[in-house]
């Protein structure tokens, strides 16, 4: 019994430390992977907030199923070894264990298929939009095109090679905590705080897979076709994702990158962009040259 009761704490303290893991903000970020990191990145949506309980609450699920069954598996080889028992039973059925372990798996996934869809409905169902930003994947860097309600311009952001960051860097263009390797863009999308964002996403050429973890969105950007999601970044800052569906030679080097800002902030920066953004050079052409 004592061994028993060794395995048992040992696991309840396995389970507590990775709940507890999962739910540290000093090891969660806010907008980037941080190093030695083993949870999800900080969550800055209701629709990212969501997946972290519901990804907490499978887990609480998955460590009291991984306990109970270790426990009963103890309890097996210590109840009914060979010295205990050297006349093995023969029993052959029965209907209340049966039962018993048919209905209560139905059960823990009904527990956990109700919220599933809860989460579902939530991503899929987009709410009356403040505005809209039309995003396209192209070989290999993101499209961004604001509707008119929001400057009607566009844009393209490409990935800062390490020349670009580190004179970008020097010259106080870009602070260093901002601009992480293989992340930063030289062309940032810039969103209001507290405003609900439709997104509708395409491909250009090939499949690509719009990503950012923080605002809980992951769709696909398939050519021919338009995808919808949205968020509500409920706190100022920037956010980086990436594409997440491989789609050739440099599907790793086309990051994403929000910045959330105050609408103050946001009204300045888009009389900018109307302006930076009116006769920008095309990104094929930027990109083929740099290239070469």
């Amino acid at each position: 019994m004592r061994f028993l009761s060794r395995t048992l704490a040992t696991a309840a303290i396995a389970a507590l430390a990775a709940i507890v893991l999962a739910n540290a903000p000093a090891l969660a970020g806010t907008g980037m992977p941080s190093p030695w990191q083993i949870n999800l990145q900080g969550a800055a949506t209701p629709v990212a907030e969501f997946i972290h309980w519901f990804h907490d609450w499978v887990n609480i699920i998955i460590f009291s199923v991984t306990i109970f069954v270790l426990a009963l598996l103890v309890y097996v080889v210590f109840r009914f070894n060979e010295k205990k028992n050297p006349v093995p039973s023969k029993t052959t059925h029965n209907a209340l264990i049966e039962v018993v372990w048919t209905v209560i798996p139905v059960l823990i996934l009904v527990v956990i298929a109700i919220p599933s869809f809860r989460l579902l409905k939530l991503q899929l169902e987009v709410p009356q939009a403040d505005m809209t930003i039309k995003v396209t994947g192209k070989q290999w860097y993101w499209s961004y095109e604001y509707a008119q309600d929001n400057g009607n311009f566009g844009f393209d952001s490409l990935m800062l090679d390490e020349k670009a960051r580190a004179e970008a860097i020097s010259s106080n263009k870009i602070a260093a905590a901002e601009a992480p390797r293989l992340l930063a863009v030289d062309n940032e999308a810039v969103v209001p705080v507290g405003k609900i964002v439709r997104i509708q996403v395409t491909g250009a050429d090939v499949i690509h897979k719009f990503t950012v973890p923080s605002f809980g969105i992951k769709i696909d950007a398939i050519p021919g076709r338009l995808n919808e999601t949205w968020f509500k970044a409920e706190r100022e800052g920037i956010y980086y994702g990436q594409c997440s569906f491989i789609c050739g030679q440099n599907h790793a080097y086309m990051p994403i990158a929000f910045r959330v800002v105050s609408p103050e902030r946001y009204a300045a920066w888009l009389n900018e962009a109307k302006q930076k953004f009116a006769n920008a050079e095309d990104a094929g052409s930027k990109f083929a040259a740099a290239s070469k």
